[in-house]
């Protein structure tokens, strides 16, 4: 495999406690009682829209919702870093496929700029060639637009592509792209990683590091 995509949140970044302190400083703000933080974990990787439409419960008045999401923007771009931590493993992973000449890049559900300040203030920015937000093209995972801009970008046919994610969506956003995937079952939701399964699971990164860098 030569060119890896990564998730983000669940996949490179244990990002759980400052997303479901946000939301349940959004739903303070809005006189809401606060929601269990399994509860918010759960709701996460389809975007911060989805997030907060979650948390609010469905139908939210649509002036309400915009609202709740002005805030929650405004408040985790403020705290986005306050318990965020690179997973085990994941620095020297990201370090040896550098070292192997891989190509990498982020494609996350996430919005761009905090994707962004959160992987340069875990100093691994660097490594990625790109990074492909939740706004930054037309569509979102699970649709295969980011990884066939990716793959572009990057010269690297499908067969020598991966997704990397914790969740359902990546592996939805692999099989709509028609390349391989592995799935990580220490992420936010590892138990939606059974329909559809991955073509790869392991409960580490090096373990992927190991089969990507096998002889």
């Amino acid at each position: 495999m030569d060119l890896l995509i990564f998730d983000l949140d669940g996949t490179l970044v244990d990002s759980r406690q400052d997303l479901a302190n946000a939301v349940n400083a959004m739903l303070a703000h809005l006189g809401r009682e606060p929601l269990a933080n399994e509860r918010v974990y759960s709701y996460v990787g389809n975007g911060a829209p989805v997030l907060v439409r979650r948390a609010l419960g469905e139908p939210a008045a649509e002036d309400l919702f915009r609202s709740g999401l002005a805030f929650f923007m405004q408040y985790y771009g403020a705290h986005d870093l306050e318990f965020t931590a690179l997973y085990p493993g994941v620095r020297e992973s990201l370090d040896r496929f550098r070292a192997a000449g891989k190509r990498m890049a982020v494609l996350t559900n996430k919005p761009f700029a905090m994707s962004r300040h959160i992987l340069d203030g875990l100093g691994v920015a660097g490594h990625f060639f790109r990074v492909i937000g939740g706004e930054s093209l037309e569509r979102k995972k699970p649709d295969p637009i980011g990884v066939e801009t990716l793959m572009r970008d990057a010269g690297v046919d499908r067969a020598h592509t991966v997704m990397v994610g914790d969740s359902s969506v990546d592996v939805a956003t692999a099989r709509n792209a028609g390349i391989a995937c592995c799935g990580v079952t220490y992420g936010f939701q590892p138990e939606s990683l059974h329909h559809p399964a991955p073509d790869l699971l392991v409960d580490r990164m090096e373990q992927f590091a190991d089969w990507v860098l096998r002889p």
